[in-house]
């Protein structure tokens, strides 16, 4: 009888182990988390949550012209704030938004994010989200000097040892080489007219022909090259950390261009929807991949001052925040809750990895809950 029980308990030992040793290896197997940020530049949460602005419009029409017959108005116009955002970025306000994220940034619902830096410009606010909270005294131009503080793409990928590959940052402001690396080569970056090689011949003939279709701007490249080498690099690399950063909402405002402002948005909601179609269909991004998409500063709220930023205009500090995640519940948009931060981005992605933000920065400002 002795003899039996303790070969039960033998059996049973080994069953335990077996079962361990088979938990440990599906979980070594499974395919690990990854994170995508991208940031639209400028762009207004007056656009983003209630489409197009038609005082704007009008205000830049002659008196000879009529605001029904402009073509933007066509094309974009609706009677109601969700008809007209869903007109200009129907993907965003479709799958993304109804069905698998959230969006906080809406004061008419009582929903605020906002920034902690008090510049309201962009590498004081790029910064802000990337090391987890504002440093005015030491930050505040946009001249491209290499950021004093290390950043949360550092981190992670100091963390998780991951390579350089494995980092990388497509974005169309050169100013981000500086601003998402603290120390200098750690990443994989392209960031304005900067080459980029790729083995697919179509994608090193873009790479030469970004300097063939100069903007308006020196240190802004066009969106559609940043997205397409970004898409190039994430389906070769299989990157775990990507930063997409999209500049033409910001750049077409500066020069009075509404009407392009608008197309830049109705592009990057194309840009999202075959980002996260393909996501969706990888196995090893699929239902493992968490979107953060964001601004780094608002704008004017009103005909004369939708222009400009900084910190005299009223709205400039006002942002907005989306989450797109295999870990937060909450579905559409947010209501009266207490006010977000801009700042929350750095620990939000650190989190979403499965790492200690306090270990990256205590003094850092927490994750947004998932919920």
């Amino acid at each position: 009888m002795r003899a039996r029980i303790r070969g039960m308990r033998r059996l049973l030992a080994v069953t335990i182990l077996a079962a361990l040793a088979l938990a440990i290896a599906a979980r070594a197997q499974a395919p690990a988390a990854a994170v995508v940020l991208v940031t639209l530049d400028g762009a207004r949460i007056e656009e983003l949550f209630g489409g197009l602005d038609a005082a704007i419009v009008s205000s830049q029409l002659k008196d000879s012209q009529r605001l029904e017959d402009q073509s933007i108005y066509k094309r974009f116009w609706a009677p109601t704030a969700e008809e007209r955002r869903a007109k200009l970025m129907p993907f965003f306000w479709g799958t993304p938004m109804r069905d698998r994220g959230s969006i906080a940034g809406d004061p008419a619902r009582g929903s605020r994010v906002h920034l902690t830096n008090q510049h309201a410009f962009s590498y004081p606010g790029y910064s802000e989200m990337l090391v987890g909270r504002a440093h005015d005294d030491t930050i505040r131009s946009n001249d491209p000097i290499r950021n004093p503080y290390p950043t949360a793409l550092e981190f992670l990928k100091r963390e998780n040892a991951l390579s350089m590959e494995q980092v990388a940052v497509f974005t169309s402001w050169n100013v981000h080489r500086a601003i998402v690396e603290h120390s200098e080569g750690a990443l994989t970056i392209n960031s304005g007219f900067m080459p980029f090689n790729s083995p697919t011949e179509e994608v090193r003939r873009l790479s030469a022909l970004q300097f063939e279709t100069p903007t308006p701007w020196e240190e802004v490249r066009h969106d559609a090259y940043t997205f397409r080498f970004a898409m190039d690099h994430l389906s070769r690399q299989r990157p775990r950390v990507l930063y997409l950063g999209l500049g033409e909402t910001d750049d077409w405002a500066h020069d009075n261009r509404y009407d392009r402002v608008l197309e830049a948005l109705a592009r990057s909601d194309e840009y999202l929807k075959q980002l996260c179609t393909w996501l969706e269909a990888q196995p090893d991004y699929r239902g493992r991949t968490h979107i953060l998409i964001t601004t780094d500063h608002g704008r004017g709220r009103t005909p004369k001052d939708w222009r400009a930023h900084g910190k005299d205009v009223t709205g400039a500090g006002e942002t907005w925040m989306a989450f797109v995640s295999p870990t937060m519940a909450r579905r559409g948009e947010w209501s009266n809750h207490p006010p977000l931060v801009a700042a929350q981005v750095a620990s939000t992605l650190i989190a979403w990895m499965g790492a200690d933000w306090k270990k990256f920065d205590p003094a850092a400002a927490p994750p947004i809950p998932n919920q």
